[in-house]
């Protein structure tokens, strides 16, 4: 069972990039965060991944004088923990008014909603133990 990971919003676009990319140097990441609007000094995304090592979320590696980062933990980890920590502190795990705002707040189409249905129910049939 993985552990949980809950990332701050400047780790969390961090992160982003790595997963994108796999690796990336300190100013990759920065550039990356830049084309996505978010201008930042080298020192301070040097010092986040730097933080983001010691905690276990990144792999460092040199290259001569360059340090190349990796991701080591997993996009999906990350996603399924914020996301139920966001339904228990928003929605006290009423997963029926989480799932009703986000219908409400997005835009949906046919084959989206199509795909939901399918999670519905394989997910009860999960339940049922019919799997």
């Amino acid at each position: 069972m993985p552990k949980d990971v809950h990332l701050a919003d400047l780790q969390l676009a961090i992160m982003q990039v790595l997963w994108d990319r796999a690796e990336a140097t300190v100013a990759d990441v920065r550039d990356a965060l830049e084309e996505a609007g978010r201008k930042l000094a080298y020192t301070t995304v040097a010092t986040m991944l730097t933080k983001m090592e010691k905690s276990g979320h990144v792999a460092r590696e040199s290259h001569g004088r360059v340090l190349t980062y990796r991701p080591r933990i997993r996009r999906d980890q990350v996603s399924r923990s914020m996301v139920t920590d966001l339904a228990q502190k928003l929605f006290r795990g009423d997963l029926e008014t989480m799932v009703s705002h986000l219908l409400e707040g997005c835009d949906v189409d046919q084959d989206e909603l199509v795909r939901l249905k399918k999670l519905i129910r394989q997910k009860e049939r999960e339940v049922k133990g019919d799997e």
